[in-house]
């Protein structure tokens, strides 16, 4: 890749950076899409001893890629997405494979696809773990920054991603007893509190 078109792309990736998720860090301050997804890609890697037979290097890829078009669009939570925020996602990800070389542009859409479609194991796991991140956030962050349906949906987001594999449902029932102790925990202290 040329330095000028390596250095432009990058330039529009630099906003995953600056745009903001939903999800607070434990320090309280929005999370980035950027640290979503870095964060995303270690958990990725730590689980690859659980899937010896895939391909853990594409695993990584999907996971470092996967929100793009959030340089373009802002990141919005998947509990607010409508058909025509998925639209414009995807009109993203034709501009952000559109400033990459051929051979790039051929191996991001191919992985866009493939997540999209999510029938490998590589896909489903990358699918299962983003949902999770978002979990492990939550769970780290002060109960202060959920909104009310994060009350219940935190107990069960992704489930249903998780359930293609006993490692993945085996994690996801973990965030969810942690989801759980950390309510019960701040209903105790405010019950104690008032009481």
């Amino acid at each position: 890749m040329k330095p000028q078109q390596l250095i432009e792309f990058m330039g529009v990736i630099e906003k995953l950076k600056c745009n903001t998720r939903h999800s607070w860090t434990s320090s309280g301050r929005r999370e980035s899409v950027a640290e979503h997804s870095w964060r995303l890609a270690v958990l990725a890697m730590l689980c690859a001893d659980e899937y010896p037979d895939m391909d853990h290097d594409k695993l990584i890829r999907m996971c470092l890629i996967h929100d793009l078009g959030e340089a373009l669009t802002g990141d919005v939570p998947s509990f607010y997405k409508t058909e025509q925020n998925e639209l414009t996602e995807a009109e993203a990800w034709e501009q952000i494979f559109a400033m990459l070389p051929g051979p790039y542009a051929a191996e991001f859409r191919a992985l866009y696809k493939e997540m999209e479609a999510k029938e490998t194991p590589e896909a489903k796991l990358y699918k299962a773990l983003d949902n999770m991140e978002a979990v492990i956030s939550h769970n780290e962050a002060s109960l202060d920054t959920w909104i009310p349906l994060e009350f219940t949906l935190n107990v069960t987001y992704g489930e249903e991603n998780a359930a293609w594999s006993p490692y993945t449902k085996e994690l996801r029932a973990y965030l969810s007893e942690q989801t759980k102790e950390k309510i019960q925990k701040a209903e105790e202290n405010a019950h104690a509190q008032n009481g």
